[in-house]
């Protein structure tokens, strides 16, 4: 009998992983491993519509159980992998079992990052990851209790959006001087703290974080920053997320901020592909990337699959992303990390524009607010490598569409 195509980790790239097999051909046994209790399910509704209460949990699931019966994925729930033994093509579970694979993909995501401070263990210290973090967060969401989120990127801001809708009063602080700084452009974070300000949440930049503080009775009571104290009933604490890459480290894989793969998914191991939160992809000039998305996981396990099968499958599409806070869509492709010319599209005063970014005379990243028909021309445009010029753009009756079209 063939052994099962193992994968270790039943999130997005996991599910997509497994589905990839089976539109690639393989007709042997899938066994979809999750450390958690629930099946597969989106993470991106928990920091917006799921703590707003205008999703419930059968809404946030990727596939129902008929599906994976169709399929003939065999999705095992919490049950974790403990380990991985390349040599003898097994897998050791947390009840003691152990099973062989054929090939063996590692899935497993990220966790949260952990705020290394006194009195980060606190009560009323959380972080928002998981499905039962999510739970636990939207229960704590209490009209005119005051949360301190620590940190300003996606999903902190994200969380204070939901939290201000909620009727919470909602204070972010960020070490960084401007909002989303690791991953937007100063026009786009200028725009979203005056939103967030316009919407009566009190951003703090360039505020270092000291320590929470206790309340004597083992919940947190304030946050100290490097400019005084913030009273806390709630904190959540957005900073970041680190790959789990424990598994490969501990079976030898090259790891380094993440599982190392190639365009195709393969670690260091040609029977073992990483995809996801927990990898990080080596580029043609040495560097590595990763990469947290939608995109990104659905992607990566689709060449993950195929390398499985002995085929190649590169992930050569230009990175896209998205993220809603206050109702206003986001949506970058591309990067604007290191462009040398910039160039707004559009009127930030109502709202609706696109900042458009060139780096060594190409167009290398676009941030659209709001103008979704500009998001969709420019992602046909990079994965093409067209680029209209800064003149180009600047005139408003240039037709992006159209250049995108070709």
């Amino acid at each position: 009998m063939t052994n099962p195509m193992v994968i270790v980790g039943a999130g997005q790239a996991g599910l997509q992983l497994a589905e990839s097999l089976r539109a690639e051909g393989w007709q042997g046994p899938i066994r979809l491993f999750g450390d958690e209790p629930h099946p597969p399910y989106h993470r991106p509704p928990l920091s917006k519509a799921w703590l707003l209460g205008e999703t419930a949990e059968g809404q946030v699931g990727i596939r129902g159980p008929e599906f994976l019966a169709r399929q003939s994925i065999d999705l095992v729930t919490d049950v974790a992998v403990v380990a991985v033994d390349p040599a003898t093509r097994t897998i050791a579970l947390s009840d003691g079992r152990s099973e062989p694979w054929e090939g063996l993909a590692l899935t497993t995501g990220a966790a949260a990052r952990p705020l290394p401070v006194p009195g980060g263990d606190l009560a009323g210290v959380m972080t928002l990851r998981t499905l039962d973090d999510a739970h636990r967060l939207h229960d704590r969401l209490i009209p005119g209790a005051r949360v301190v989120v620590i940190g300003a990127g996606f999903v902190g801001l994200e969380v204070a959006a939901s939290a201000r809708k909620r009727g919470l009063d909602v204070t972010v602080v960020e070490a960084a001087a401007r909002p989303m700084a690791r991953v937007v452009s100063p026009p786009i974070s200028a725009f979203y703290a005056d939103l967030h300000a316009a919407k009566g949440v009190r951003l703090l930049l360039g505020a270092a974080v000291t320590a929470l503080l206790d309340d004597g009775a083992g919940h947190v009571r304030a946050v100290a920053t490097s400019d005084g104290e913030i009273p806390a009933d709630l904190v959540v604490v957005g900073v970041g997320a680190i790959p789990r890459d424990d598994l490969a480290r501990a079976a030898g894989l090259v790891c380094d901020r993440g599982v190392v793969v190639d365009a195709c998914s393969r670690t260091s191991d040609p029977a073992i592909v990483a995809a996801g939160d927990c990898s990080a992809r080596r580029l043609a000039d040495g560097s590595l990337l990763r990469l947290e998305s939608v995109q990104n996981a659905v992607e990566q396990a689709r060449s993950a699959a195929a390398a499985l099968l002995g085929r190649d499958r590169p992930f050569v599409a230009t990175p896209w992303f998205w993220s809603d806070q206050h109702g206003v869509k986001l949506q970058i492709v591309g990067a604007a990390a290191g462009a040398e010319t910039t160039l707004v599209r559009g009127d930030p005063a109502e709202g609706r524009f696109s900042a458009f970014h060139w780096k060594d005379g190409r167009l290398v990243g676009v941030e659209s607010v709001d103008r979704p028909q500009d998001h969709m021309a420019s992602r046909r445009l990079l994965d093409a490598g067209r680029s209209p010029s800064p003149t180009e753009i600047a005139d408003p009756a240039f037709d992006l569409a159209a250049a995108a079209r070709g």
